[in-house]
Parts: C-alpha cells; structure tokens; sequence
C-alpha cells in the first residue's frame, strides 16, 4: 500500500516506540519533548477511547479532516486490492497523513508485537521497548521469552535502541538482537537512572539523571504512578539518545514531559460529586500498577471498582489486584466491546470467592450504581470500557494533551 502511494513512510524522521505496557504513555511523552524543541510531530497510537481521530494526530490535535478524506480515498483501491486489515489499512493512512501535513517527526506506537506488525515498515531515528509482559499470548507465542522476540522485532541495523525496565532474560534477549545488528543501546538503570518518586493527584515527580549529566534533574509528569515515572526517565533517555542534529535540549525534555496529558491512564476526574478514575489496565502487569498507584494516593472512600475485562484476557489474574483495592466492585459490560470477545459477569462473579461483587450488565446502570455506594469510582479492565464511560460521564477528550480537570 505505501508502495502504491509514494512510499510516505520515508518522508519524515521517526521514532518507533514498542513492549507491552507504557508504550503509549512513552510515545505521548517523546512527541511532547520534540515539539517543545521546535519540531512539527505526528502521533500515531491505537487503539482510541472515544474517537479514531485520537489515533493520528499532529500537534495534540486530530489530523484535518480534509487531509485525512484525501488521503483514505487515495488508499482505498489499494486496500481493497490487497485486502488489507484493518489496522493495515489505518497504519498506512497515518502515515501518508503525516506526510501529506509535512511533519518533522512521527513517533509510532507498535500496535502489537513488533516484528510483524505494520508500523515495523519504518526506518527510525531510535527503537524504544519499554517492558515485556504477559499479553496477546495467542499472537506472541505462549511464554515471556517468545514475547520478547517478537518484540525485539523492531531493533534495526545500526539503529539505536533504548530499553525501559525488563527482567534478566527479556533484556538478554534484546542485547543479543541488538549485538547482531550492531545497534547501540541503551538501558534505564544503567544509562539512566530515576529516583525519589513522589506520587500525588496532580502528577508524579522524580529525579532523573542521565546521559548528559550525573545530577539529577527534576522532573514533574501529569500521569500517575511509579510506573509513569519510569516512562517518563525512559522518554528523556530516548531523547538523550536521538542523533545530535535531532536531540533536544535538557530544557525541552522538563517541558514537553511536564505537558503530557495522555487520556484514560489514571485519569482523575470531578462528576457529579464524586472522584472518578479511569484507567485502561488491559493485562495483569497493568492492573497491578493501577492497584499499586491506588494505594499510594489519599483517595476519599469508599472505593468502588467498575470492571469490564473482554474474555479473551487473563481475568482472573487481573482481578485479583483491583479487588483486593475496592470496598465493592461491579462487574458489567462495555457495549463498544466486540460481541465474541465480551465475558460472562455472572459467570465470572459466581467464580469470586468473598463478598463485595454484583453485576450490573449495562455500563451506564454499573457505573450509576457505583455513585450511589462510593466516593471513589475506578473505571477499568479495557479501552472499551473507559471510553464508553468517558462517554456517558461526559468527559471530552478535546486536546489530546489539554489539562484535565482534577
């Protein structure tokens, strides 16, 4: 398809950003610097929450309407002839978008895996791979190491990589990828290091230093939790890695990561009188960041947990952590999630052991019971339930990187 349309994928520099979980908030993170520095920056994430112009934008805004029209009439034929996926299909119409609107810059969410996945066509500036975890099993293969593979799919030829936090034997795995192809690399931990976290409801802060110096700066991220600290020292040790003509000064990485917003990631929002929390945890590894990042703020109780996990997904090793953190949990179903993939609440209820669970199958009825019996409403399990509740609470995505109301 890019073939077809001019090889738009060539026609700006990029930044390709994969692993498991973190690599959105990363990608937010890294477009976010590099416009502080003066450069013109294309997003490309997926899935969205509310709307699929959050997928493409430039600047924190949705690409023009009129260059998206263009640009998907242009490839239409060409995804039609080869049959194309549908996210083989929006991949390429990112990019040609970007192209067409002449940024700078892309920075590139991998959609899953790595070394097959389409946005592996691009040629980058750096590959990060933030973490490795347990997902999308059936896709990577049935054991962390045969997921870390394929996400080491992205490491190139001479291309440098930068690696976020990862068990002995995933970073193994992609030092020794990356020793094949003669990639440098470099390592949160041992390149860079974060230090003295302090986790509030307006932001975390830590201390990161790096490659240009031993003293540690500080720096103050909107998004929550020890994780988001890590993603943000992995962000400015992406930075400090890019090629010299490209890299940011010290200056834009504590600007553009004090600006990142980055919807649905322990967003906290005021509705109707109580406190609400949404977070799109999707995987055991997130879920248990949520419990962890719950337990270090002072949220008013109680604590209500409205959960809408798809089936396909380990839910049983996702529950465990958000119900040990909620006074009452309320299982229900997120109605944009795809029939096939949707689970069974009352089949899951009858499998939890304890008190403190009911179903409540439609999303707006869930989350209005939630309100009746908590303070603190935590929305969770998906993407699809947490935009379908940004939907029926009214919370606008308006600019991907607007404040959001706390």
């Amino acid at each position: 398809m890019l073939q077809s349309v001019g090889r738009p994928h060539m026609a700006f520099r990029s930044i390709h950003v994969g692993g498991t979980n973190g690599k959105g908030s990363v990608a937010a993170m890294l477009a976010r610097v590099l416009e502080a520095s003066g450069q013109r920056v294309g997003l490309y994430t997926s899935p969205h929450l509310v709307d699929f112009g959050e997928r493409i934008t430039i600047s924190g805004k949705p690409v023009e309407p009129a260059i998206l029209e263009a640009s998907a009439k242009r490839l239409e034929p060409f995804a039609k002839e080869l049959e194309a996926t549908f996210f083989e299909a929006t991949t390429a119409l990112a990019f040609l978008c970007f192209a067409k609107s002449e940024v700078d810059f892309v920075v590139a969410e991998v959609g899953l895996g790595g070394r097959l996945d389409s946005t592996n066509v691009l040629l980058p500036e750096l590959a990060v791979i933030t973490q490795v975890a347990w997902d999308h099993g059936d896709y990577l293969g049935g054991s962390l190491e045969s997921i870390a593979r394929e996400k080491a799919g992205i490491i190139k030829p001479g291309i440098p990589l930068v690696l976020g936090p990862l068990s002995p034997e995933s970073a193994r795995i992609m030092r020794r990828r990356a020793r094949r192809a003669a990639a440098p690399v470099l390592e949160l931990g041992v390149d860079a290091q974060v230090r003295n976290v302090q986790v509030a409801q307006d932001g975390t802060t830590l201390d990161y230093s790096g490659l240009r110096s031993r003293r540690a700066t500080t720096l103050s991220c909107p998004l929550l939790g020890q994780h988001q600290a890590e993603n943000a020292g992995l962000a400015a040790l992406a930075a400090e890695g890019l090629p010299s003509a490209w890299r940011p000064a010290a200056a834009d990485i504590v600007a553009g990561i004090g600006e990142t917003e980055w919807p649905g990631r322990m967003q906290i929002e005021r509705r109707h009188g109580r406190l609400w929390v949404l977070d799109v945890a999707h995987n055991p590894a997130a879920m248990e960041a949520l419990a962890r990042t719950l337990a270090s703020l002072e949220l008013p109780g109680p604590l209500a947990a409205v959960i809408a996990i798809l089936g396909d997904k380990p839910w049983r090793e996702m529950l465990s952590p958000i119900l040990a953190s909620a006074e009452r949990s309320i299982f229900t179903v997120a109605p944009s999630a795809p029939i096939d993939r949707r689970w069974d609440p009352h089949r899951v209820a009858a499998s939890v052991s304890g008190g403190g669970v009911e179903v409540v199958e439609d999303l707006c009825g869930a989350l209005e019971r939630a309100a009746e019996v908590a303070s603190t409403i935590v929305v969770t399990g998906s993407n699809h339930t947490v935009g379908d509740a940004m939907k029926h609470l009214g919370i606008g995505m308006g600019l991907l990187y607007s404040k959001s109301l706390r």
